[in-house]
């Protein structure tokens, strides 16, 4: 069947690849797919590294508008959105819409039930979550945001924790499925790589290798990580530790390890492109999730996964959904940043368990986390899964 796409991110970075991976994954189920995306943005192609002039300057610019006005303009884009999303129904004739949920956003909603059209919200961010940039429009975010949820014909939540707020907060919402982040194992498959020739050409030969990748923020704990554990690396003098990403705190983790004299320890490559990020987990004997949250569900710990690197995450119920502690990976309580550096020392001395867990985490993304897996449990919801 014909689907139409829809999104108003710019479709860079982790959602960028959740894009690629359902649309690509609609389209290996035999159905006809087109996306119709911010305008500027081309979430089909891999961004760069760096930011492209001209549209990354808007959107700095953009980010950095006091509170109110940020939404008003989020709001207006419905005005936007009706007579684009109009042309792509003329021209694309779909039998289902599939949006990425946005706050303020509501006309698609409008148009599917105007047009008799059956709608699927993918739900990845709420006004009912706690924010980095707090909601100054908040009442009015959480009155649109209940109607959609009530008038699409479908929902994906990416855990169980996002339904249970929503079913709280909102009522009688559309039917739902609990769908987390997934991974191509066509891209993250360890038999694509010469393990032993990219740790001896990044300096980790001869290492037990414990290793993170995404964005060096607050909430990601990080910072607080690297500086528990700096301490105690002396007693596991094999292990290194590999931080793959860039953000707000790599300057001050770059500080502590330069001061601790632990460059040898632990390496920082900064930011790299998605297609590399397969070959440094590839380096990997484990990896570690220093914190999280309580309703996302991290696409790193997928990645992960699929490449038979198991994880020492927080047990935060959209985690917990996904990792069996001792299993498929394992869990300590959240917040507890101790906890987390004992269960990763420990680690380090078990290389049997590691490899164990780590071959049960790939089967359970062979089974059930791929990105075939989440298309068709979205396609459930309108009662179809292939192409008749």
């Amino acid at each position: 069947m014909n689907i139409l796409y829809h999104h108003r991110t710019r479709g860079r970075h982790v959602e960028g690849v959740h894009i690629r991976g359902i649309v690509h994954a609609l389209r290996d189920l035999g159905h006809r797919v087109s996306v119709l995306s911010f305008p500027g943005a081309d979430p089909e192609h891999e961004a760069p590294a760096h930011e492209p002039g001209k549209q990354g300057r808007l959107a700095a610019f953009i980010a950095r508008l006091p509170g109110v006005l940020f939404e008003l303009l989020e709001l207006g884009y419905n005005i936007i959105t009706v007579p684009r999303m109009a042309r792509a129904i003329a021209a694309h004739e779909p039998a289902l819409i599939y949006e990425r949920y946005s706050l303020f956003l509501c006309a698609t909603v409008w148009m599917a039930r105007r047009r008799n059209i059956p709608l699927v919200l993918e739900i990845n961010d709420s006004a009912l979550v706690h924010r980095v940039r707090p909601l100054k429009l908040k009442s009015l975010a959480r009155r649109i945001e209940g109607w959609c949820l009530r008038n699409a014909t479908g929902l994906v939540f990416i855990s169980s924790y996002f339904r249970d707020e929503a079913i709280k907060a909102h009522g009688d919402i559309a039917p739902s499925v609990i769908s987390p982040n997934a991974a191509d194992l066509a891209r993250f498959d360890p038999a694509r790589f010469d393990r032993q020739a990219l740790r001896l050409a990044r300096g980790l030969d001869q290492r037990i290798v414990c290793g993170h990748i995404g964005v060096f923020a607050h909430w990601h704990g990080v910072d607080g990580f690297v500086e528990a554990i700096a301490a105690r690396l002396a007693e596991v003098p094999d292990l290194a530790l590999v931080f793959v990403g860039d953000g707000k705190t790599l300057p001050a983790v770059r500080a502590l390890v330069a001061g601790r004299g632990l460059a040898d320890r632990v390496l920082l490559p900064g930011r790299v492109p998605h297609d590399e990020i397969a070959s440094w987990i590839a380096c990997m004997d484990y990896a570690v999730l220093p914190d999280s949250n309580l309703y996302g569900s991290p696409m790193k710990l997928f990645e992960f996964m699929g490449m038979g690197v198991a994880v020492v995450a927080p047990d935060y119920a959209p985690v917990a959904e996904v990792i069996g502690d001792g299993a498929t990976g394992w869990l300590f309580p959240r917040g507890e940043t101790a906890a987390c550096v004992e269960r990763v020392l420990e680690l380090a001395t078990r290389e049997e368990e590691r490899r164990r867990v780590g071959a049960a985490a790939r089967s359970y993304i062979q089974r059930e986390r791929q990105w075939r897996n989440n298309a068709e449990q979205l396609l459930s919801l309108v009662g179809e899964r292939t192409v008749a």
